[in-house]
C-alpha cells in the first residue's frame, strides 16, 4: 500500500496548548470545563474531547452519541437508568448514545470526557444542574 504525500501530512501529531478550565454557565458555577477537541455545529465524524470537572455539584443530560468519562481525580458518580457506578481515578465510565446520564460528585471530581461520533451534529440536551451542600 502506498501513501501519498497529503496522507502523511494528515497523520501529524497535533499539539493542543490548552488554557485553564472555566465556569461552563453563570447557571453552573461548580461545573467547569475546557475543550480539547471541540465539537462542531454541523456535526463530526470521529470524537470530541474536553477536560471537566465538579465542584459539590450534578448534572443530567441526554446526547446523541456515546459519552466516556475518564475519572482523573476525586469521585464521579454516574447514573443511567437504575443502574449507577462510582468512578474514582483511573477507572472508566461509559454513557450510551440515546440514554439520559445522571453526574454528579459528593465532594470533587475531575474527569477527561470523550464523545462519540455524531455525524448530523444532533443536539445534547443539559436537563438539569443541583448542587451539593456539605
Amino acid at each position: 500500500m502506498s501513501t501519498t504525500t497529503n496522507d502523511r501530512e494528515a497523520a501529524k501529531p497535533e499539539l493542543i496548548v490548552s488554557g485553564p478550565l472555566t465556569q461552563v454557565s453563570a447557571k453552573t458555577p461548580r461545573m467547569k470545563a475546557r475543550w480539547v477537541f471541540n465539537t462542531r455545529p454541523e456535526g463530526w465524524d470521529t470524537y470530541a474531547m474536553s477536560e471537566w470537572e465538579l465542584d459539590r455539584a450534578g448534572f443530567a443530560d441526554h446526547h446523541p452519541h456515546d459519552e466516556v468519562s475518564v475519572v482523573l481525580d476525586g469521585e464521579l458518580h454516574i447514573r443511567v437508568g437504575d443502574t449507577e457506578v462510582v468512578g474514582r481515578p483511573g477507572d472508566t465510565i461509559r454513557v450510551p448514545a440515546g440514554h439520559t446520564g445522571y453526574y454528579w460528585a459528593p465532594k470533587y471530581a475531575r474527569m477527561l470526557g470523550i464523545y462519540g461520533p455524531n455525524p448530523d451534529g444532533e443536539d445534547s440536551q443539559y436537563l438539569e444542574y443541583w448542587e451539593i451542600d456539605d
